[in-house]
């Protein structure tokens, strides 16, 4: 339905702008912007479109359509035609050479990251878009690769320059042989703009997804969290949960939100008891070919009795056992892996293989010992009664009754149900294991275990028909049970079994459709978060209602392949594929960077990142694995965060460059405070993706100090109206948050020139100066004890008055606040009390907050002059 009091009909007669030139042409085998050629030896079977020859009717606000109809002469549709239909069809959009550019291609099925170069040979299978520099014109050009009808689009590498564009319906039965608008091309002179233009044409275009502007974000945005996915991995139980939330609680940070990750569901294995949960699951990979047997939580979980935590004689935990049993999985893996090594070298006595493996499941059976712990009764949570005293429902009104600030319980669940989805015959709903057909685009994607063994098992579907009926089930009882939201992941499966469900389009709208009524009914419409769901067919299709998803890969502590590099090059490498993937993704849901866990080696790296990023803080810490003194660099004391305003976003000068092992780029990414902007530098040098190994692997020769320049027009106050007036300002203070520096510069100063060393990161603050009187030069930093010192000033104002000039704050924090003043004030108030203050010739001028409870940990400050 349209807005209230929005005109409703077609876009077309909206969408018309014949008054200003049309910035493409397609002619003489020639694909130009503005007279610049883009592509050479363009096919002739390829057409193009302009925007409003293909609009179609579109629900979007008003005002969005407006926009898009302004700059509707910067964008059009390519298409190409075939003499004979097929399922896969792909075809040419021409060649290019010696020009820069960016791309997003899918290196697993799951997960996208950034990829450079200057030719369509060099491109990568699976691209979802690339971004062309055209210097001659100071402009960006864009090449989307859609979805139309039953099909979609990727973009692939081809011989001598060309670009290949791959459209495929997944169905054998759903054949094609002429597209008009199968890939977007859009031309901006900002590229930051060029993502929301081109997103935003598509939106209206398409109608099937909605842009991040028009949803509502879950609350979990502004807060810090915690995820028991590396704690524990498939042994999650209530007891060591429980004992994870308090140890945040009493280490002086109050999660907000709870992540309940894999190993809550009810699942097994095909043959095994129908009804009876698959045993002594550790490690993820064993899970991938189980499937969901009913909606409710496990065995071990449904055994948890209400109160027996709130009492004096509440159970123990031993923060031990979880590593033990995940090291000894890992043993077994490492075994496993040695035996599939002597089979595909011909060795066929297997024994002593055999005998090592099964003597090392014997020693993780004994180290699980009882399932039963004293916080469970087999009497009634062992069945399905309901009682509220016992189970997940139990367990979640006693995690609230003891944890007040707890706002948000949400539990894990793959798309499909399980990793396997549905085990047919064990619920009310027709469930069918299919066969999974991996498409050939991800021939050129690296080797990754979840695809494995979900092409073992394949996939128990429950009929699309029934989608709604399968999120429903599952939802409609975690939301009564006290669960606000949902993480779901392994999002791309579908794309495996379309055969007989008329292609991936289709069988993706059933059931994101069905996920959307969910969240609508059961979830209050934003509580999910999606995940392993980085490809166009999730962007395109299931973003009507969702409104935040991940846009790095997960974070790992170490190589799971076992380079000796990984415990480092990795943590780079997951900030790239963030970075870059937020500046697509950012445009229809609001980025998430992951997890991390806070007493890993390179936690302090991800800390920053996660500082600055614009989202959610939330750690995986195990049991007894924690290092508060860099949360509570993040975290205030209640859990909630000093975010920015926007997402951060790579600065231009890294659009084009590679700063994961060219030997000399250092990320760097931009956002806004409400009162200043923010630059992190970070050396993420060390590792990325080799083509011919298909494989992200390290590159320990790049693994060294890089130097790089840093400038406050660096920052694009453009993108955020309310920045707008910050970028305008004469002078800025910045602060240098790791080395404690003071610095001035204004639009016209020389470049700030640092070196970063190897895995380590500066934040600079930028924060405009302002004259008080005439003489007076003031500007609040903030917060020194937090990495983004600048999203601890919660308000600014300046007064002048016949008798004196002052600035009043709000700041929300405790610890050391620090503002740059040309001038000692001649008194300081904080919370009307006169304190004192220290200033420095230098400009330093500080005071340290304590954290006030009653107020929401909010300091009123007033500097008078």
């Amino acid at each position: 339905m349209a807005p209230p009091n929005d005109p409703v009909g077609p876009i077309l007669s909206l969408c018309r702008s014949n008054s200003l030139e049309q910035y493409f042409d397609l002619s003489n085998g020639k694909f130009s912007v503005k007279g610049v050629q883009l592509l050479s030896e363009v096919p002739s079977n390829v057409t193009f479109n302009h925007f409003h020859s293909t609009s179609q009717s579109s629900d979007a606000p008003f005002p969005l359509l407006q926009g898009v109809r302004a700059l509707s002469h910067k964008g059009g549709f390519l298409g190409f035609n075939k003499e004979e239909p097929s399922d896969r069809l792909m075809n040419s959009l021409g060649r290019f050479s010696n020009r820069d550019f960016l791309s997003i291609f899918r290196f697993k099925t799951w997960w996208s990251t950034m990829w450079v170069g200057n030719s369509g040979s060099s491109l990568q299978m699976e691209t979802q878009w690339v971004l062309l520099d055209v210097p001659e014109i100071k402009s960006y050009v864009i090449i989307l690769p859609i979805i139309e009808g039953s099909f979609r689009s990727a973009l692939h590498p081809g011989t001598d320059d060309h670009v290949m564009i791959c459209a495929e319906s997944g169905s054998t039965q759903v054949k094609a042989l002429n597209f008009d608008a199968i890939a977007y091309v859009h031309a901006s002179e900002n590229p930051y703009n060029l993502m929301k233009e081109a997103y935003s044409a598509l939106r209206v275009h398409l109608n099937t997804f909605r842009l991040l502007e028009e949803k509502t974000v879950p609350n979990l945005v502004d807060k810090f969290g915690w995820c028991t996915w590396d704690a524990f991995y498939l042994t999650v139980e209530p007891v060591g949960v429980w004992h994870g939330v308090n140890e945040f609680v009493e280490g002086g940070v109050s999660p907000r939100f709870l992540i309940i990750d894999d190993g809550w569901q009810s699942i097994n294995l095909d043959g095994e008891d129908l009804h009876e949960d698959a045993k002594n699951l550790v490690l993820g990979g064993t899970q991938m070919t189980a499937r969901l047997h009913r909606f409710e939580e496990c065995k071990k979980f449904r055994n948890y009795r209400g109160g027996s935590m709130l009492g004096p004689d509440a159970p123990s935990f031993d923060p031990k056992k979880p590593k033990l049993l995940i090291a000894k999985a890992i043993e077994i893996e490492h075994a496993e892996k040695n035996r599939d090594k002597a089979i595909r070298s011909g060795v066929t006595d297997l024994s002593e293989f055999e005998t090592k493996i099964q003597k090392l499941k014997q020693e993780l059976n004994e180290i699980i010992g009882e399932e039963e712990s004293s916080a469970s009764n087999e009497g009634c949570g062992s069945c399905s009664c309901g009682a509220d005293n016992y189970g997940m429902k139990a367990f979640t009104s006693d995690l609230r009754t003891k944890f007040k600030g707890l706002d948000d319980i949400y539990v894990w669940h793959a798309l499909c149900g399980a990793w396997g989805g549905v085990r047919p015959g064990a619920t009310h709903l027709s469930a069918k294991v299919i066969p999974c057909k991996v498409s050939p685009g991800l021939d050129g994607t690296m080797t990754d275990l979840a695809v494995v063994k979900i092409v073992e098992g394949g996939i128990g579907l429950v009929n699309p028909d029934q989608a709604d009926s399968l999120f429903d089930a599952m939802h409609s009882y975690l939301s009564k049970v006290g669960i606000t939201g949902v993480k779901v992941d392994v999002i791309h499966t579908l794309e495996y079994v379309s055969e007989e469900y008329g292609g991936r389009v289709e069988l993706a709208k059933a059931y994101y459709k069905g996920l959307t009524h969910s969240l609508q009914k059961n979830f209050n419409g934003t509580g999910l978060i999606a995940s392993m769901q980085q490809c166009n067919d999730f962007f395109f299709l299931g973003t009507k209602q969702i409104s935040i998803g991940r846009v790095g890969d997960d974070f790992w502590f170490q190589d799971p392949n076992g380079d000796p590099m990984g415990v480092y090059w990795l943590q780079g490498v997951h900030m790239i594929h963030c970075a870059y993937n937020s500046m697509w993704m950012g445009q229809i849901i609001h980025p998430d960077w992951d997890m991390f866990q806070s007493d890993h080696l390179c936690a302090k790296f991800h800390a920053g990142s996660r500082a600055i990023c614009g989202g959610p803080v939330y750690v995986s810490d195990s049991v007894s694995g924690h290092d508060f003194d860099l949360i509570k660099k993040l975290v205030y004391p209640d859990g909630t965060i000093p975010k920015c305003q926007h997402f951060a976003l790579p600065t231009r000068d890294c659009l084009f460059k590679n700063p994961l092992f060219d030997n000399k780029t250092v990320l760097k990414i931009w956002n806004f405070n409400k009162y200043g902007g923010v630059i992190g530098a970070f050396n993420c040098q060390g590792a990325g993706w080799d083509p011919k190994e298909q494989r992200i692997k390290g590159y320990p020769d790049c693994y060294k100090p890089i130097s790089c320049s840093l400038h406050v027009s660096e920052i694009e106050w453009d993108q955020k109206i309310e920045a707008a007036n910050l970028g305008k300002a004469e002078e800025y203070v910045v602060y240098l948050n790791q080395a404690e520096e003071l610095r001035l510069m204004t639009p016209k100063s020389d470049a700030i020139q640092v070196t970063i060393q190897p895995s380590t990161f500066e934040l600079f603050s930028f924060v405009p100066i302002k004259k008080i009187g005439s003489s007076i030069k003031f500007a609040p930093i903030g917060l020194t004890n937090m990495f983004n010192s600048g999203g601890t000033v919660q308000e600014l104002e300046y007064k002048t008055t016949a008798v004196e000039f002052s600035a009043k704050m709000k700041v929300k924090g405790g610890g050391n606040f620090l503002a740059y003043s040309s001038e000692s004030p001649k008194k300081c108030c904080l919370n009307g009390t006169e304190v004192a203050f220290e200033w420095s010739t230098d400009g330093k001028l500080t005071l340290n907050l304590p954290w006030v409870e009653e107020a929401a940990g909010n300091s009123d400050v007033v500097f008078a002059f």
